[in-house]
Parts: C-alpha cells; sequence; structure tokens
C-alpha cells in the first residue's frame, strides 16, 4: 500500500504555504503525483428590484480567475522540479464546493487540505467546508496548521476508538504508519473499561505488527474532555500527526461532528490524518 497520487486542495485568495510544504514532503516520500485543485464561487449581488449588477457581476468573476490563477501559480512553484508529475484542475462553481473537491477525490489517494478557521458567510464562496469534504470525499484528508513546515513522521500518534470510522482511518494510515519512526496507539476511556480497552489494543497492536508495524499502546481513563486529553498526550510524545476516525453525521442537511473531529479540523495543532 503507498500513496501514488496526491490532491492538493488550496484555498482561492489566501495563502497555502502550509499545505504546499506537506504536499512537496509527502511527494517525496511517496514518489507521488500531485494533483492541485482550487474551487470558487460567485457571490450573487442582489438589489431590491430583483436585478444582479452585471458590471459587479464581471468583476468579481475576472478577480475569482485573476486568484484562481495565482493559486495555480503559488502551486507549481511550490512543487516544480519536486514533484514527477504535476496537474492543476480548477472551476468557478454553482454548487458546494466541498461536493466539486469530493467529487475530484476520485483521482486521489490522499486529499491535503487546510483547516476550517472561522472564516465569515462571505467566505464561503472561496473556502471549502473542510467537515463536509471529509465526511463525503471517500478519501483520507490530512488536515494542515497554516505554520506546518513538511510532515515529520517521527512519530505518529493513533487516536484509536473501537469504530468503524477508526478502524477504517488505520487501515487508510497504513503507508503513513510504515514509514513512521515511532506509532503511538492511545484509547481514551471510561475508568471502568481500561481493562477491556487493553485488550482492544492488545488487537491492534497484533493487527499492525502482521503489516509489519511496531507500536506502543496505552489506555488512559477519561477526565472529561477526551480532544484535550488526546491532545495533551499527542504534545508530551511530540507525535508530528494525529491519525483518527472522522465520527459524524447528516442532520437537516448540516454535518454534525463529534468533539474530537471537531478540534481536528478546526484548530490542528499539528497535522491531522483523518478518515470516515
Amino acid at each position: 500500500m503507498t500513496y501514488p497520487t496526491l490532491m492538493a486542495h488550496l484555498d482561492v485568495g489566501s495563502s497555502n504555504d502550509g499545505v504546499l510544504r506537506v504536499v512537496a514532503s509527502l511527494a517525496a516520500r511517496f514518489k507521488a503525483k500531485v494533483i492541485g485543485i482550487a474551487v470558487c464561487q460567485p457571490m450573487l449581488i442582489m438589489y431590491s428590484d430583483g436585478y444582479t449588477a452585471g458590471d459587479m457581476v464581471q468583476t468579481e468573476l475576472a478577480e475569482l480567475v485573476k486568484e484562481t490563477t495565482e493559486a495555480e501559480a503559488s502551486f507549481r512553484t511550490a512543487l516544480q522540479g519536486k514533484v514527477a508529475a504535476l496537474e492543476w484542475r480548477s472551476v468557478i462553481a454553482n454548487e458546494q464546493l466541498a461536493d466539486y473537491v469530493a467529487r475530484q477525490a476520485r483521482a486521489a489517494d490522499l486529499v491535503i487540505t487546510g483547516p476550517d478557521q472561522g472564516w465569515s458567510a462571505f467566505d464561503a464562496t472561496k473556502r471549502v467546508v473542510v467537515n463536509n469534504l471529509v465526511l463525503k470525499a471517500g478519501r483520507p484528508v490530512i488536515i494542515v496548521p497554516p505554520d506546518a513546515d513538511g510532515l515529520n513522521l517521527d512519530s505518529v500518534f493513533v487516536a484509536w476508538k473501537d469504530t468503524r470510522e477508526a478502524r477504517r482511518a488505520i487501515v487508510d494510515a497504513l503507508p503513513m504508519l510504515k514509514e513512521a519512526g515511532r506509532v503511538l496507539v492511545v484509547e481514551i476511556t471510561a475508568a471502568a473499561d481500561v481493562e477491556a480497552g487493553r485488550k482492544r489494543l492488545a488487537d491492534v497492536a497484533a493487527w499492525l505488527d502482521r503489516h509489519g508495524v511496531a507500536s506502543e499502546c496505552s489506555v488512559a481513563a477519561s477526565m472529561g474532555d477526551d480532544a484535550a486529553q488526546l491532545g495533551a498526550i499527542a504534545r508530551d510524545k511530540r507525535a508530528a500527526l494525529i491519525v483518527a476516525g472522522a465520527f459524524g453525521h447528516d442532520r437537516l442537511r448540516e454535518w454534525v461532528l463529534g468533539g474530537v473531529t471537531r478540534d481536528l479540523l478546526v484548530h490542528p495543532s499539528r497535522c491531522s490524518f483523518v478518515s470516515y
């Protein structure tokens, strides 16, 4: 297993330096082709008489084309000569941006993008809602902090929970785990469940070992805020990458996420590898 094709999603109109640095390091490690992708949407400007100002629409479209062209230029500048094969895809769409990127993910093994960062409703024309992308892509997604300087795999942290999503994530992450210098698997559970958790992680460790991955496994009793507790353990172990299942469901057409997933997508302090 490996990742022969990476998809680098770039936000339009903002810096993507962290994403591009991580993509460059992953492409070199896995000798991968990289597909760059950017998508944006025109914002309709309506007046009380019900008409859209045509000249303002044209001005906006010209600006979106300019910003998309700049995103492509930054993509090629960052990766040209470092990656064997590059491809660029972009569109000004009349649909949810995450839907477009999710469909294009059919061409890739792994999607790399930046986090959701508290932008305003006006940014919805240029920013993919990352939680929607994660839950729709059918591919694992790496969420990259803006200041990321490549991806160090000396220590990889697996946030385990005995669920379909976590089992899916650890399979999707196997190429990363095989490259890691150290793999730590941690489960946070109720105090009464700690002994059962140790038995679960013994199975996980044995499965990883059969795939050639040595791991260190531990179970910790929940202290109330599992996301904060996992983050503290990851910091203590100096993990540069967290692997986790994305927990969410569609309710009234909005993606509702668990607390750990939300923290990984919105406020990542390190790269997060998530799968759904």
